[in-house]
């Protein structure tokens, strides 16, 4: 399905990306992206589109925040956005909409749009109106922060929040390194080889507290730095980046996100997020193959049914020509999905994948102006039992939906069939 297509290549409405879909307690689809002319441009802005026949339509997209007309250039914009959903919060059991998003005030100490405050607006009335009043929350300074409290978090928050066991809602999110810690800019090097960490954002009682004034907002875990994994190519340096998380049956957390080495990684909590184990690779099942993914977005969802959907892209930053993780203009296509089941008892790595399917390509095929042909990155699932849907940007221009079937899962289901086979490539343990 369609969800939006820009009228041109080029233009204000030409790069449409982080395209995050929640189904309301009303039954209508919220979607909501972030829209510029081009990736960090002065005009980038956050935007919502409406759905009442389950993502078939959609109504034009309305801006909730970005540059107004007295910013400053490459000022003001509002970027990576997420939606907090707020059930039975409001009189007659009515619920709000949290829209949550990434507002430069003025400073780049990491890239504009990522530098900047923990902004959100609200709307009472399904996603129709939203607030005209605006409430920033804080995010905990670290070891890696800028040593002025002034210089607003370098931070991204990339999929939907999740609810964890003991209904706190959890928001992880990348947290790049100060300029003055790390000096990636000026040793040539962009977000993708910065100094990263994976934080967490806690949002204590945004599910029960009405006045957005009273909202309370933790940062985690409580120590000097986050989750970290080492880079290959600059000894003592963390690249973790875009994770996400999701519950285990045994009230576990497993969070999954991607690094400088080639392959997905993963750290697992005991006591609901506060604080995380060490950064291990990622693999197929415990000891067995890696799960190989270049620096690109590769969430992890828990489906009704209890069974994982892993969105990844199969390679170690070599394919179709790239020449390292961070080639993102040729490594990011075709994007791969594979199903994940528990393991009972297992404490290590308490997943098992089957084997990966391609799930959408862009064939390589640029679009003008866009001069990539990633697709799929930054993406999210609907699945309310009624339908799967997975909602993506293609080469972050369109923005399309997918159906995907139990019959056709069933080729990725660990249980259907065996992942046993020899890794392609020999992969360090970050546990090393």
């Amino acid at each position: 399905m369609l969800a939006y297509v820009p009228q041109s290549f080029s233009g204000p409405g030409a790069c449409n990306q982080h395209f995050l879909v929640v189904k309301t307690p009303a039954g209508a689809f919220l979607g909501f992206w972030t829209q510029s002319t081009f990736e960090n441009a002065g005009d980038q802005r956050v935007v919502v589109s409406r759905s009442i026949d389950r993502g078939r339509t959609w109504s034009p997209p309305q801006t909730i925040d970005g540059p107004g007309p007295g910013d400053a250039v490459g000022t003001g914009l509002a970027s990576w956005g997420f939606p907090v959903l707020a059930p039975n919060l409001l009189p007659n059991g009515r619920h709000r909409v949290y829209y949550i998003y990434n507002k430069n005030l003025g400073y780049d100490d990491a890239r504009e749009d990522t530098t900047g405050a923990v902004r959100c607006r609200f709307s009472d009335d399904d996603g129709f109106t939203w607030s005209e009043a605006s409430f920033d929350f804080p995010i905990a300074p670290s070891a890696i922060s800028h040593p002025d409290a002034a210089v607003p978090p370098n931070w991204i928050v990339y999929q939907n929040i999740f609810v964890t066991p003991e209904n706190h809602v959890l928001a992880p999110f990348t947290r790049w390194a100060s300029h003055t810690y790390d000096p990636a800019v000026k040793l040539g090097l962009n977000l993708l080889e910065h100094w990263s960490e994976v934080w967490f954002l806690r949002f204590e009682n945004i599910l029960s507290e009405r006045d957005p004034n009273k909202l309370i907002v933790t940062t985690w875990p409580k120590a000097e730095h986050g989750i970290q994994v080492e880079s290959p190519y600059r000894p003592g340096v963390s690249v973790a980046q875009e994770p996400t998380v999701q519950a285990l049956d045994d009230g576990r957390l497993i969070c999954v996100f991607r690094s400088l080495r080639g392959v997905n990684c993963y750290a697992l909590s005991e006591d609901d997020g506060r604080s995380w184990g060490k950064a291990r690779v990622l693999r197929y099942e415990p000891g067995g193959n890696p799960i190989l993914n270049p620096v690109s977005p590769s969430p992890l969802y828990r489906m009704h049914d209890g069974r994982y959907l892993l969105l990844f892209y199969n390679n170690d930053g070599t394919a179709n020509g790239g020449k390292s993780p961070v080639d993102s203009k040729y490594n990011r296509y075709p994007v791969w999905l594979t199903v994940g089941r528990q393991i009972p008892g297992e404490k290590d790595h308490p997943l098992r994948f089957g084997p990966p399917k391609i799930f959408a390509t862009s064939n390589g095929v640029m679009l003008p102006y866009t001069c990539g042909t990633q697709v799929a990155v930054y993406p999210s699932l609907v699945d309310d039992g009624a339908e799967r849907i997975l909602f993506y940007p293609d080469r972050k221009h369109y923005l399309l939906g997918k159906y995907i079937r139990d019959d056709w899962l069933k080729d990725c289901d660990p249980a259907c069939n065996s992942t046993r086979m020899r890794p392609p490539i020999p992969v360090e343990d970050i546990e090393s």
